[in-house]
């Protein structure tokens, strides 16, 4: 019978202890700009996403020794900073936000480009999607997670998923285009231009 006291068994290979944190931090390291991007598009605030993510890369390091070897490392650490960010949403409610615009509108400055209008819809829009449908859209579109991936982080079927992004691609539409009629009374047709 084989003995693993200073190593950890991975696979048929033994991997010891110091390779396989510096491995785990490697890893950890490369998900941190798509953490990032989502968790500032979860909380709109630069520095609100960074102590997020900090929360998550901790906890992810403490709990290191739960992670299963072969599996998404990604979707392991998007796991764990969605269960952060939904723990920590009794804490955000508590805050008191600018409802009326009227600090923000005394601090913004007017947007000098087209691209940067369009974006600040589609960012007002995101707000006003449900945590589901927001949190599918960011993992899938923005993040460029897999429909499987972005199910495994949300716990929900891949069918689940494919529906959450497509409810909120079609809300979104809605929220940026006012004069265009609501998706749900147009076509498949309408809807989106068939590419060939």
């Amino acid at each position: 019978m084989q003995e693993c006291c200073s190593s950890i068994c991975v696979g048929d290979a033994h991997v010891d202890e110091d390779s396989q944190n510096e491995r785990f931090r490697e890893g950890i390291i490369a998900a941190i700009p798509k953490l990032r991007a989502y968790a500032t598009s979860l909380l709109g605030s630069a520095t609100d996403a960074d102590d997020l993510v900090q929360e998550a890369l901790t906890r992810a390091w403490k709990s290191r020794h739960t992670f299963e070897w072969g599996t998404n490392l990604n979707a392991w650490m998007f796991r764990i900073l969605r269960n952060e960010f939904l723990s920590d949403a009794s804490k955000r409610r508590r805050i008191v936000a600018d409802v009326d615009d009227l600090m923000a509108s005394r601090l913004a400055c007017a947007p000098d480009q087209e691209w940067r209008v369009e974006f600040a819809d589609v960012v007002a829009a995101l707000s006003r999607l449900s945590n589901e449908l927001r949190e599918a859209v960011l993992l899938v579109v923005a993040a460029g997670h897999s429909y499987e991936d972005a199910a495994e982080i949300c716990a929900c079927s891949v069918t689940a998923m494919k529906q959450r992004v497509r409810r909120a691609k079609l809300r979104l539409a809605d929220l940026t285009d006012p004069q265009a009629p609501p998706a749900w009374s147009r076509s498949r047709s309408e809807r989106a231009p068939s590419v060939h």
